[in-house]
């Protein structure tokens, strides 16, 4: 199967332009194409997980990727889906965030001369003449159209600030800069993205040229990973320090039922035969997806060894097996016992499971907690050094979140 068939039949396609176009360049290996990413953060998220498997799909095609680092973008602060508007980083927060995307996005992508390209828009965006842009693409942009667009609708129930406003205006000239410097001819994003991303193509057109061959496919999530199966979201990054691989691991071994297939599907790298097989599985053979899915993401992002002890780590805790070495811990330092032993509620404080005394406290009486399988009842409750460094001391936050507690 060709690479633009094999986009389509793994669900990823929303929308695109001039599809013929796109198809033979896809198949061929000729397009140079861009996904770019805002630097909100210092770390990617599993919602830019999608972004990231497609350019490494396409680039083991024979396309060229460019990955579009937002550090100008980025001061402006994309308005789509939002209900208020972003926080305002500083630009030392966004040049430390970028470095950090580069990191990991060099375990997907290969970067180098004639092959992928890591830009950022900070290197023209910031440089621009604000009456020049004005004249140069302003002219350019119908006010009445760009009001229409999904972009700006829920943000303009409660005020779209004209900081946001000119979000589109910033991300339609990354695609004409790279146009015009790059030899790119082609863009991806979310759906949401999609109003922001033709004003890129119109512009281009609009100044060089109705044959300019610019196109523009969008994909079948938002740019957070919506409608990928759950929200990816910002609570589950790709940085270890900041989700653990078991921590992710588990993210995906517990999405819906519904919902797996899907993500194999999206996500993952399985021939498309194999996932063909799986659609006719039911019942506890669902299970077993989920356990697919959940390793090969984690052997995605964290490596294999980080994968086999997720893996294994999960599958003890839920056989009730007794190997418990690969599973998280929470390490309390001598500092932490008062006359030899440790409460409960400071054992799920430090163990980030509540993020408060308060909050601990409410889990505990809402009967959410559990050590060593027997359901805490009582906040008061402590545990001896002594019990913690003689035998494995497991706490549990409903049936999903796992501690072993242990001792420095």
């Amino acid at each position: 199967m060709k690479m633009y068939e094999e986009l389509v039949a793994r669900g990823l396609i929303a929308q695109v332009t001039n599809e013929d176009e796109i198809r033979e360049m896809i198949n061929n290996g000729k397009a140079t194409f861009y996904i770019g990413f805002d630097c909100t953060a210092d770390s990617l998220t599993a919602g830019h997980f999608m972004a990231l498997t497609l350019m490494k799909r396409l680039q083991m095609a024979g396309n060229k990727p460019i990955a579009l680092i937002g550090g100008g973008t980025t001061m402006i602060g994309d308005p789509s889906g939002r209900t208020d508007m972003r926080k305002m980083l500083t630009k030392e927060d966004i040049d430390h965030n970028a470095e950090c995307f580069k990191k990991q996005m060099e375990r997907f992508i290969e970067f180098g001369e004639g092959k992928a390209q890591m830009v950022n828009n900070a290197e023209w965006l910031l440089d621009l003449n604000y009456v020049d842009l004005l004249r140069e693409v302003g002219a350019c942009f119908s006010v009445n159209n760009m009001l229409r667009a999904d972009c700006y609708k829920q943000r303009m129930e409660k005020g779209l600030s004209f900081l946001e406003f000119n979000y589109m205006i910033m991300q339609s000239y990354d695609f004409y800069h790279l146009f015009q410097h790059y030899n790119c001819n082609m863009q991806f994003g979310g759906n949401d993205q999609w109003s922001n991303m033709l004003g890129g193509t119109e512009l281009i057109r609009k100044k060089l040229g109705k044959d300019a061959h610019c196109m523009t496919i969008t994909l079948l999530t938002d740019s957070n990973g919506n409608k990928m199966g759950k929200t990816a979201g910002n609570a589950v990054w790709l940085d270890p320090n900041k989700t653990s691989p078991f921590d992710f691991y588990q993210y995906w071994r517990n999405v819906s039922d519904d919902d797996v297939l899907k993500c194999i599907r999206m996500l993952t790298f399985l021939p498309l035969e194999q996932i063909d097989e799986m659609d006719k599985w039911e019942g506890s053979e669902l299970n077993k997806a989920k356990e697919i899915l959940a390793f090969e993401m984690t052997n995605l992002v964290h490596g294999e060894e980080e994968a086999v002890k997720a893996q294994n780590a999960a599958r003890a805790l839920f056989s009730g097996a007794a190997d418990t070495s690969n599973m998280p811990t929470v390490e309390l330092a001598d500092e932490d016992f008062e006359n030899g032993e440790i409460s409960i509620v400071r054992i799920l404080v430090k163990a980030q499971v509540a993020k408060s005394n308060g909050e601990a406290k409410r889990l505990i009486q809402q009967g959410g907690i559990s050590v060593n399988d027997e359901k805490v009842a009582d906040f008061a409750m402590t545990i001896s050094a002594d019990k913690i460094t003689s035998e494995d001391v497991i706490v549990k936050k409903g049936k999903k979140v796992f501690y072993k507690v242990v001792k420095a």
